[in-house]
C-alpha cells in the first residue's frame, strides 16, 4: 500500500513538474487533472493534493536551469505578486469550501478558456539581442493585480496560480515568454499556498502522506527535466505548447463536469 501510494504520487508529480518546468506554470493544474486520472481523487481532494504539494520548493531544480541561461526575476516583482497572491489565495480557498464539485469544475473550464484566449490574442514581446533576457519595466499595480488573480484562482481551484502568472505577465503585460516563466517558478518557491492548503487540511480534503511524498519527489525530477527542455525550445514552440496544455486541461475538466 505504501509503495503503491508513493509510485502513484510520483507519477502525478512528475507530469505536473514536467509541465511546470517546460511552460513556467505551477504544477497545480497538472496535479489536479492527473490526480483525478491516476489516483481517482475527488475534485476537492485533488485540489488539496495540489495545494499541499506546492508548499514545498519543488521548482528550485527548474529555476537553476533558467538562471544558467541568464533569466532573472526582479525582487520588486516577486514582492508585489506575492502580496497579491496571499490575499487572493485566502479569499479563493474560503470561497471553494462552499462550492460544489460541478461548480468548481465548470469554473476551472471557464478559467482555462479565458487564459487560453488571452495567450492566443496577445503574444508576448520577443527578446531582442540588445535587451537580452532581462525583465522589462512593468507597472506595480499591474503586478499586484496579476498576483491577486493568480492567488484567487489558486485557492479556489487548487491549481497554484502559476498559469495565471505566466499568462498574465506574458500576454497581458507583454513580458518575454521565458522571463515570465522564470518569475512564475521563482514565486512558486515561496510557500504562498499555505493559507489555502490549511483551509483544505482543516476541511479534511488531504490524502495520505505516502501519496503526497511521492508527488513532491516527482515534482522535483519533472521540473528539472521540463526546464532543460524549455531552454532548448524557441518562444513560438513554448507558446504553442502552453496553448495546447490549456486546451487539453479545459477539455478534460469539461468532460468531468458533464459526468
Amino acid at each position: 500500500m505504501l509503495a503503491n501510494g508513493l509510485l502513484d504520487g510520483a507519477a502525478v508529480g512528475f507530469v505536473g513538474g514536467l509541465t511546470s518546468g517546460l511552460l513556467g506554470v505551477s504544477p497545480g493544474g497538472g496535479l489536479v487533472v492527473f490526480s483525478g486520472l491516476l489516483l481517482g481523487a475527488e475534485q476537492h481532494a485533488a485540489q488539496g493534493i495540489s495545494l499541499v504539494a506546492q508548499v514545498f520548493p519543488t521548482s528550485l531544480s527548474g529555476i537553476r536551469r533558467y538562471w544558467q541561461k541568464g533569466h532573472r526575476s526582479p525582487l520588486t516583482w516577486l514582492v508585489l505578486l506575492g502580496v497579491g497572491f496571499l490575499i487572493g489565495g485566502a479569499a479563493g480557498a474560503k470561497a471553494a469550501a462552499a462550492a460544489s464539485r460541478a461548480f468548481l469544475q465548470w469554473t476551472f473550464v471557464l478559467y482555462l478558456v479565458a487564459l487560453g484566449v488571452l495567450v492566443v490574442v496577445r503574444p508576448p514581446r520577443r527578446e531582442s539581442e540588445e535587451e537580452g533576457p532581462e525583465a522589462p519595466p512593468v507597472p506595480r499595480w499591474a503586478l499586484a493585480t496579476v498576483g491577486a488573480f493568480a492567488g484567487f484562482s489558486s485557492g479556489f481551484l487548487g491549481i497554484g496560480g502559476g498559469l495565471a502568472i505566466t499568462a498574465g505577465l506574458s500576454a497581458w503585460l507583454k513580458v518575454p515568454q521565458r522571463s515570465a516563466q522564470m518569475v512564475s517558478l521563482v514565486l512558486l518557491t515561496v510557500p504562498l499556498t499555505i493559507p489555502a492548503a490549511w483551509v483544505y487540511w482543516r476541511e479534511g480534503r488531504i490524502p495520505s502522506w505516502p501519496v503526497l511524498l511521492g508527488v513532491v519527489l516527482g515534482l522535483v525530477l519533472g521540473t528539472d527535466i521540463g526546464a532543460r527542455l524549455a531552454n532548448r525550445f524557441d518562444d513560438r514552440l513554448l507558446r504553442g505548447l502552453l496553448i495546447a496544455f490549456i486546451v487539453l486541461m479545459a477539455a478534460y475538466m469539461a468532460q468531468e463536469a458533464l459526468r
